[in-house]
């Protein structure tokens, strides 16, 4: 076996061996590992708030070829799996981020649309306890703040 073959053989039998943290997160919520699903999840990890055209964007430069609609796809299996949270700001697509399973909120730029977290103010779950549930199971409240980025506020 000629010396460079021999390296190939190892590093794809040790490239096989390798779980990334992405892959352990896919298979930890039974999801196949999939290149799209990767690309996305890694994605959004990457740039949080991002809208389906970013994370394609994204998603394109890593893996060369993926359709829109597998993007989309991806997205949904990734937002119905919990391990993406899907927001919907008025005015704006839907954004996709990372940080699920905690109650914080949202605060986005009127102007250019910059979104950033809010956590809690007062602890894990104070707005879950409305004045009147009407009888539903309350499991999540979204609270958007709106105003104006400090670099909107400068220019």
């Amino acid at each position: 076996m000629t010396p460079r073959l021999d390296l190939l053989k190892k590093s794809c039998f040790t490239g096989a061996m390798h779980q990334t943290d992405t892959e352990t997160v896919l298979r930890a919520a039974s999801l196949r590992v999939t290149g799209p699903r990767v690309a996305v999840l890694e994605a959004v990890e990457a740039h949080p708030h991002s809208d389906a055209s970013a994370v394609l964007q994204v998603a394109r430069a890593r893996l060369g070829a993926v359709s829109n609609q597998a993007v989309y796809d991806v997205l949904n299996a990734l937002t119905g799996a919990g391990l993406l949270r899907r927001i919907e700001p008025e005015g704006s697509p839907a954004r996709y981020e990372r940080r699920v399973g905690d109650n914080h909120h949202h605060v986005i730029c009127r102007r250019c649309g910059a979104i950033s977290d809010v956590d809690c103010a007062t602890g894990a779950t104070p707005c879950l306890e409305g004045s009147d549930d009407h009888g539903f199971v309350v499991d999540e409240v979204e609270v958007t703040y709106w105003g104006m980025c400090p670099a909107c506020q400068e220019a």
